[in-house]
C-alpha cells in the first residue's frame, strides 16, 4: 500500500526541532484495547489555560514500514488554526512512527482498514475530551490521505463533542498485489455514507497523483447514495501534485476559504485571535547570484549539475555543502534548510554550511576543509 508524503523518501532527515511559536510538544495518547498501546502525538496551542475548541489532523501512510514513517506535524495547518485559538492534535496511529502497539492492515478491505484506524483517532478524541484544556463541544476532525479515509470513518459513530470532519485527499492506495483497489475505495465511501453522522467538507486537486477526479466523483458519489452528508470542492491544480496540499507551505492559499466557510457553518470560530511570530529566516547575502553555477563552492561538476538541477525545483527549498564535496538539497515540506543540512552531514561526514534558501544565497562564509575535496556525492529529497 502507498499513500502520498512532503517529507523525503530516502530516511535521511532528522527530527526537526520543536516549534517555540506554537508551544509544540511530544505526548503519549492510551490507545487500543485496554488502552495498552501509546499513539506518539504532537500538541499545538496557543497561550494560556484555555479551554480551546480543537483540530485534530489524521496522518497519511508511506509505502514501506509504517514505523519507519516519521512523526508530522503539519505544521503550516497547525499554525493556521493556533492563529484562530485552537489547540492542535496530530497523533501518530498504532505501529507508525514512534507510537507502540501493531498496525492494522486488511488488505484491500478498505472499508475495514479506514474502520480499524478511526479507532485510534476516536481513542484521541476521548483522552482530548478528558484534558481541562480543551473545549469538549468545539472539535473538528481533519485527514490527509489514509487520515481522509479514517476521518470519513469515524464519521459513522456518535462522537460527542465533533461538529465536522475535513477530508483532504482522502483514500488509500494498494499496488501491492492483485487488489481492484479503486473498486474497494468506492465501497468504502459508500459503506460510510450508508452510516454518516457528521458533516464533511472533501476537498481534492484535479492533479492528485493518487486519487484522479473520475474516482473522486465516483467515491463522494457513492458516498452521497447511500446517505451522506458532504460537500465536495475540487481544486485546479496544485502545484506538481495536490496530493500533498496541506502539508505544503502555499497550500493554505488554496484551502483555507473553503475550510473557513465551512467551520461558519458548523460553529467553529474563523477570526484570527492570537499572534504567532514568523519562523526564523536564514538571512541571504551578497555572495553571489542565486544562478550562478561556479559560485557555488566545493562541488565536482558532478555537484554543479545537481545545483543546476536544484534551480528548477519549487520553493520553499534549500541546497547545503560540505568541505568534503557532498552536497544536499531539499525542497517543499517542513524545514527544507534543517533538512538538506542534516542530509549533506550524513553524508559528508563533516559540517554543512547553507548555501542557497530559496531564491536567495545565504552563505556566510568558508568552512575549512578536512583533506582534499571529492566527489563524495550527495543527495535530493522532498519534491513534490
Amino acid at each position: 500500500m502507498s499513500a502520498f508524503t512532503l517529507l523525503p523518501s530516502v530516511a535521511i532527515e532528522r527530527e526537526l526541532p520543536l516549534d517555540y511559536r506554537l508551544n509544540e510538544q511530544v505526548i503519549a495518547v492510551p490507545a487500543g484495547p485496554s488502552r495498552q498501546s501509546e499513539l506518539q502525538t504532537t500538541v499545538f496551542r496557543p497561550n494560556g489555560a484555555g479551554p480551546f475548541p480543537l483540530l485534530i489532523i489524521n496522518h497519511g501512510k508511506e509505502s514501506g514500514e509504517p514505523r519507519k514513517q516519521t512523526r508530522e506535524r503539519f505544521i503550516y495547518m497547525a499554525t493556521a488554526f493556533v492563529k484562530r485559538g485552537y489547540a492542535v492534535l496530530v497523533p501518530m496511529r498504532r505501529g507508525f512512527a514512534g507510537s507502540t502497539g501493531t498496525y492494522a492492515d486488511h488488505g484491500c478491505n478498505m472499508t475495514a482498514n479506514g474502520y480499524a484506524q478511526a479507532s485510534d483517532v476516536q481513542d484521541t478524541i476521548d483522552f482530548a475530551r478528558r484534558q481541562d484544556w480543551i473545549d469538549p463541544g468545539r472539535i473538528v476532525i481533519a485527514g490527509q490521505s489514509y487520515g481522509g479515509l479514517a476521518t470519513i470513518a469515524l464519521g459513522t459513530r456518535e462522537v460527542p463533542g465533533v461538529r465536522g470532519l475535513i477530508n483532504f485527499a482522502g483514500g488509500l492506495r494498494d499496488d501491492a498485489g492483485q487488489c481492484d483497489w479503486r473498486t474497494q475505495l468506492v465501497r468504502a465511501f459508500a459503506n460510510y455514507g450508508a452510516g454518516n453522522k457528521i458533516a464533511s467538507l472533501w476537498m481534492y486537486g484535479v492533479n492528485d497523483s493518487l486519487f484522479a477526479p473520475e474516482l473522486v466523483t465516483r467515491m463522494h458519489a457513492a458516498f452521497e447514495r447511500a446517505g451522506g452528508k458532504a460537500r465536495l470542492v475540487e481544486f485546479d491544480a496544485f502545484k506538481r501534485d495536490a496530493h500533498g496540499m496541506i502539508a505544503s507551505r502555499d497550500g493554505a492559499a488554496i484551502w483555507w476559504r473553503e475550510t473557513e466557510r465551512f467551520l461558519q457553518q458548523i460553529g467553529m470560530p474563523t477570526s484570527e485571535v492570537v499572534a504567532v511570530a514568523d519562523a526564523p529566516s536564514v538571512p541571504k547575502t551578497d555572495f553571489a547570484r542565486v544562478d550562478d553555477i561556479a559560485a557555488v563552492p566545493y562541488l565536482s561538476e558532478n555537484g554543479r549539475a545537481a545545483y543546476r538541477e536544484y534551480l528548477h525545483k519549487l520553493t520553499p527549498r534549500a541546497f547545503a555543502v560540505s568541505p568534503s564535496g557532498a552536497w544536499c538539497w531539499a525542497e517543499e515540506g517542513e524545514d527544507p534548510h534543517v533538512r538538506a543540512l542534516a542530509a549533506c552531514a550524513r553524508t559528508s561526514g563533516q559540517p554543512c554550511q547553507l548555501y542557497s534558501v530559496d531564491d536567495d544565497v545565504v552563505w556566510q562564509g568558508k568552512l575549512a576543509a578536512g583533506g582534499a575535496i571529492a566527489d563524495s556525492g550527495g543527495a535530493g529529497t522532498g519534491s513534490l
